[in-house]
């Protein structure tokens, strides 16, 4: 300690308040405005997180990344009775629990209900694209059914068009396993659009079998569903040709026996099926075929 610093006495040694408020004032410019450092114990997942799949791989990534570099962007949370509840950031705050990481900075939010908070967090998955098409599609129905808000509503909320979210809506009528595929990325959203097109059950599987199997781009499975409904409309149309010509046939053998008369077709011939209700009316329809004959 210096001589001249001894002769000035205690306020030599301890630095006045206005010193130690200009000095914390210019440790807290170094830090974010509205961040908090929260240890991770005292945070939990959000229930209603959108986010369904967690890829282990890219998430030990993430959390190399987080113990060289630190968590360069805060998650977002709410306030809970014992403790905090993340609106925004899992990845992150699951990535820091890997690496150890005993704090995570923090921004702290008011939510007024849960589906304010699911709104949030689901509108910071889109704008990060973070989503699979049916966890987006999954979140939306969430958002319809449970929190009662309309397509339109909904649309307003995440910034999309209402027949986006109409449409992404319609992706949870697929069989289970077209909907595994197509959360898997093993198809895209544009292929799932195309598939639901087929209506059925069994119509949808066999496009999807050939967009796996054939690796058909999006416009490549859209001419195959077209080709498709084009051939359907065609065998649709001649069975109703057909039927108007057997119907046709049948009125004209009903006015020529005064009985009721069934055309049976079949792929080669058929039958026909004549109807009498007693031996003489049986015998009048036997006279008249002799009498034709």
């Amino acid at each position: 300690m210096s001589v001249n610093r001894l002769g000035k006495g205690l306020s030599a040694l301890i630095r006045p308040k206005s010193e130690q408020k200009a000095q914390t004032s210019k440790k807290q410019s170094h830090s974010k405005p509205g961040v908090t450092e929260i240890s991770i114990k005292e945070i939990r997942p959000n229930p209603n997180q959108p986010r369904r799949n967690f890829d282990e791989l890219a998430l030990n990534e993430l959390a190399a990344s987080i113990k060289e570099k630190g968590v360069l962007t805060p998650v977002t949370v709410r306030k809970v009775s014992d403790g905090y509840e993340l609106v925004a950031g899992e990845r992150r705050w699951r990535a820091s629990k890997k690496c150890k990481k005993k704090t995570i900075p923090t921004y702290v939010i008011s939510v007024k209900d849960d589906a304010e908070m699911m709104e949030m967090a689901l509108i910071e998955n889109i704008q990060r694209e973070d989503l699979n098409p049916l966890e987006e599609s999954e979140a939306y129905a969430v958002l319809n059914s449970k929190f009662e808000m309309s397509h339109e509503k909904i649309a307003i909320s995440v910034g999309k068009k209402r027949v986006t979210i109409s449409n992404s809506l319609r992706l949870l009528k697929l069989p289970p396993d077209i909907r595994k595929s197509l959360r898997l990325g093993h198809i895209s959203a544009g292929h799932a659009r195309a598939i639901l097109q087929a209506k059925t059950g069994p119509g949808m599987h066999k496009i999807w079998q050939s967009i796996i199997k054939l690796e058909l781009s999006v416009r490549g499975a859209e001419a195959l569903v077209k080709s498709l409904t084009d051939i359907s409309i065609s065998k649709t149309k001649k069975i109703k040709k057909i039927s108007l010509q057997v119907q046709a046939l049948e009125n004209n053998l009903i006015e020529i026996l005064g009985t009721k008369v069934k055309l049976k077709p079949g792929k080669k011939g058929g039958s026909i099926e004549i109807s009498y209700f007693s031996n003489d009316d049986l015998e009048r329809i036997l006279d008249l075929i002799k009498s034709i004959s």
